[in-house]
């Protein structure tokens, strides 16, 4: 028998079922809630902000996410455009701080289902740590993915490097930390 240790999915059984998910675009949703950790979300600047992948592909893979509501790159103003920006160097410099990755996947799923994004609508850039060695026959042979961290170990360390960025602002515990570039 294969095993798979997965803590973060008791959530998921003990939830209460009566209770709604979440309706409306959740990049929209989730940052208007006062609940950050709840929500996943590790850091926000003026315009974006980081969240952790529900369904993570690596320990830390997060979206760097524009606030405003829109699958089209040409919509955000510069501002929007160069904070976003901002915020994934910063993202990439805290997923560096806090999980020594050997290097970090980039992307963005682009016009639709045909580009493989469950949200297309609402723009995000992925960030992916990546580790030698990381991946194995699993995925390939089993169509098993081993994820080895749960997402509230992966929001402790990312937090904590956010917080120790030159423009990270450090917060309670249970807030995402305020990044405020010039």
């Amino acid at each position: 028998m294969d095993e798979l240790f997965a803590p973060w999915r008791i959530e998921w059984v003990e939830r209460d079922p009566e209770e709604k998910e979440i309706e409306g675009c959740p990049f929209c949703v989730l940052p208007d809630r006062d609940a950050d950790r709840e929500s996943r979300i590790v850091a926000r600047s003026e315009h974006s902000f980081v969240i952790l992948n529900n369904a993570p592909y690596a320990p830390g893979h997060v979206m760097v996410i524009p606030d405003r509501h829109t699958g089209e790159w040409a919509d955000l103003s510069d501002g929007e455009l160069l904070d976003h920006a901002k915020l994934k160097v910063a993202a990439i410099d805290a997923l560096e701080e806090g999980f020594d990755p050997d290097g970090v996947n980039a992307g963005e799923n682009l016009g639709g289902d045909a580009a493989g994004g469950s949200i297309d609508d609402h723009l995000h850039t992925h960030l992916i740590p990546r580790w030698s060695g990381d991946t194995n026959f699993m995925p390939l042979v089993s169509d098993t993915k081993v994820i080895v961290e749960a997402l509230e170990d992966s929001y402790d360390k990312l937090q904590g490097a956010f917080a120790t960025l030159p423009d990270g602002e450090k917060t309670e515990k249970s807030a995402a930390v305020r990044l405020r570039f010039d």
